[in-house]
């Protein structure tokens, strides 16, 4: 008798909302002690979110909502969810409480990467090492630096299943944030991706994309992508700089080339990027970010409108 090829059901009561690539991925938990919600997508798209939750449970509320970890299309509709449901516990991964308790955008990233994210509180910090019982199964929590210094994991061992968030993609990794800052953390991606590996999980839902199954071939891809990224650390910057300029493009749909170089000028990512290439963030510079942005199929560009594809 052969062995099935069906893959590894999801943990009963688990529900993932995949979204597209201006949000993350949502992640829903419903047990014996309530309902949970990991990751809240991007602020732009808070509708969609609170009506994909609000289809799931109905007149149920929502209990608890957790961030792997603070970037905006993690956590942009916390504020959204909060206000309709406002009995709702909130988690965040440790590193970041004072800058939110603050609000401090800068320190957050929202100001440097030109990203939206509404204020929102928080309740309690999570604890690499702890387990958090949601849907009725035990999930650990493991730190996974490297994309983002705090970011989370969560891992069930019954299942072996990992909710990965931006630590590991079927096809690499999020872009690794600290590096932008000058803040070296390719060993950190390694050593969480060594973790997951580990872990040996059987199924995987990652920040963005579908859920898949084989994350050997997953880690395989990314470790390739950091060798690549560590002998050039320059490719990983051009990389990080298309994607910051497709997230928003994204989010606008379309930008006329002018308003893009306004843009481009007072975001902290993007001008410390053209520095570090020895380039003004417009010009020449800009001219060839949007001609890799189409001809990679991206976007389109009429006359002087960029269009997201």
């Amino acid at each position: 008798m052969s062995a099935s090829t069906e893959p590894p059901a999801l943990p009963a009561g688990l529900s993932v909302f995949e979204r597209g690539w201006l949000s993350a991925n949502n992640i829903l938990l419903r047990g014996p002690e309530g309902s949970a919600l990991i990751d809240s997508g991007y602020a732009s798209h808070s509708e969609q979110t609170l009506a994909l939750v609000g289809q799931a449970l109905g007149a149920q509320p929502l209990d608890q909502l957790f961030n792997t970890h603070l970037h905006s299309d993690h956590c942009g509709g916390n504020a959204a969810l909060q206000a309709a449901y406002p009995q709702l516990h909130t988690a965040i991964p440790p590193g970041e409480a004072e800058l939110v308790r603050q609000w401090d955008e800068d320190g957050l990233s929202y100001q440097a990467t030109g990203q939206a994210c509404p204020r929102f509180r928080f309740d309690a910090v999570l604890q690499p090492g702890q387990t958090l019982r949601l849907g009725g199964a035990d999930w650990q929590v493991h730190a996974a630096p490297g994309h983002d210094p705090h970011s989370v994991i969560f891992f069930e061992p019954a299942t072996r299943t990992l909710i990965s968030a931006d630590a590991l993609w079927q096809n690499g990794f999020g872009v690794v944030f600290p590096e932008l800052e000058g803040v070296h953390a390719f060993d950190e991606v390694g050593a969480t991706l060594d973790l997951i590996e580990t872990l040996a999980p059987r199924t995987v839902i990652p920040g963005h994309g579908a859920v898949f199954h084989d994350a050997t071939t997953a880690l395989a891809v990314a470790r390739r992508r950091l060798d690549g990224f560590q002998r050039d650390p320059a490719k990983h910057q051009q990389y990080a700089t298309k994607v910051l300029l497709k997230f928003k493009l994204l989010e606008w749909q379309q930008i006329g080339l002018l308003e893009l170089a306004q843009w481009m000028q007072r975001t902290p990512y993007m001008v410390g990027a053209a520095r570090r290439q020895g380039q003004a963030p417009s010009g020449d510079w800009l001219e060839q970010l949007v001609g890799q942005l189409v001809a990679s199929g991206a976007a389109r560009l009429e006359g002087e409108q960029l269009l997201n594809l």
